[in-house]
């Protein structure tokens, strides 16, 4: 039996507590006058499952980066983020969130490269130049839109459906594509001084009081992609594949063990040493990005800790 800890799961009831949800990473609070209390567990999905263990640290990392570059960005756009009570805890605003996810890539890796690859010289209404090979860079930064789905994966849209079906009307969704190139060119920048290269990532926007606000996280390994970029330019001449800061090699190793998330598919075995080193890649990632080492928090009594911290920031607010 395994002896790593981590934070699989929360069941609290707070007060003013009116509802709860939980998604495949995080377990959101909704509280009166329109607060959220959301706590990134350490729990990892890939092809749209959650993985049977937990990553110990994995919660900590995520809620700590987003942090960081949501109060880098709130010069940009209002975001939801109120403080971090704890290190695997967020406290905010809720708003009523826009039903599509602002997809921004810069280089042809991932999505966009499987669709290069097959033929493809489209991408949401983007033109794509012949020529190009995997991880490539753009001749500038695209915007691909998705679909936000409840189950299963989220679909590619362009900026004409979009006004088309009436998602977004034309002047928010010009404001909100501004917005997201934005935020991109932040995060670019901030990687560039850490050594890193922002590939691609996504952005979720709300609206609270008639006006945008950013919510979920921002610029972290569950959301983005980075490259290294002393690197870069050696691995792409010699045409060999990037080291990459993501989650990426999670599903890697799941498809060279046979699960894509398929029908029928067995999730493998996750070792203690594969969790280990899933971790080890969380926490290189966290220091890349805050250029310092991760406090890890202590697992003794978590559970009460994240509880107390909890409620001591409803107190303050409600």
């Amino acid at each position: 039996m395994s002896d790593l800890q981590a934070l699989t799961a929360t069941n609290y009831f707070f007060r003013n507590q009116i509802a709860f949800y939980r998604g495949k990473v995080r377990d959101v609070y909704h509280l009166n006058k329109g607060y959220l209390a959301v706590v990134a567990c350490d729990r990892i999905s890939a092809f749209d499952h959650v993985l049977p263990r937990s990553i110990p640290y994995k919660g900590q990392v995520l809620n700590e980066i987003a942090a960081l570059f949501l109060k880098q960005t709130a010069d940009i756009v209002p975001n939801w983020l109120i403080e971090t009570p704890d290190p695997h805890v967020s406290f905010g605003y809720k708003a009523e969130a826009i039903a599509i996810e602002f997809v921004v890539r810069n280089y042809l890796t991932g999505h966009a490269w499987r669709v290069y690859k097959e033929g493809g010289r489209e991408l949401c209404g983007n033109k794509l130049p012949d020529g190009l090979k995997e991880n490539d860079k753009l001749p500038k930064p695209i915007i691909t839109p998705s679909t936000k789905a409840h189950t299963g994966h989220d679909v590619d849209i362009s900026y004409s459906e979009i006004i088309e079906q009436g998602i977004v009307e034309k002047s928010r969704l010009d404001e909100l594509n501004e917005i997201a190139l934005q935020l991109f060119q932040r995060g670019t920048d901030y990687a560039n001084q850490q050594n890193l290269i922002l590939v691609d990532t996504k952005y979720e926007f709300g609206i609270k009081d008639n006006a945008i606000m950013l919510i979920d996280e921002i610029h972290t390994p569950d959301s983005s992609r980075f490259f290294y970029k002393d690197s870069y330019q050696d691995l792409q001449h010699k045409g060999l594949p990037q080291r990459q800061l993501s989650k990426e090699f999670v599903r890697e190793w799941l498809m060279a063990n046979g699960f894509q998330g398929k029908e029928g598919e067995l999730i493998p075995t996750l070792t203690d040493e594969f969790i280990t080193s899933i971790t080890d890649r969380y926490e290189e990632l966290y220091k890349a990005m805050a250029g310092k080492d991760l406090q890890r928090r202590s697992y003794h009594d978590v559970d009460n800790e994240i509880e107390v911290n909890i409620n001591n920031c409803i107190s303050r607010y409600l």
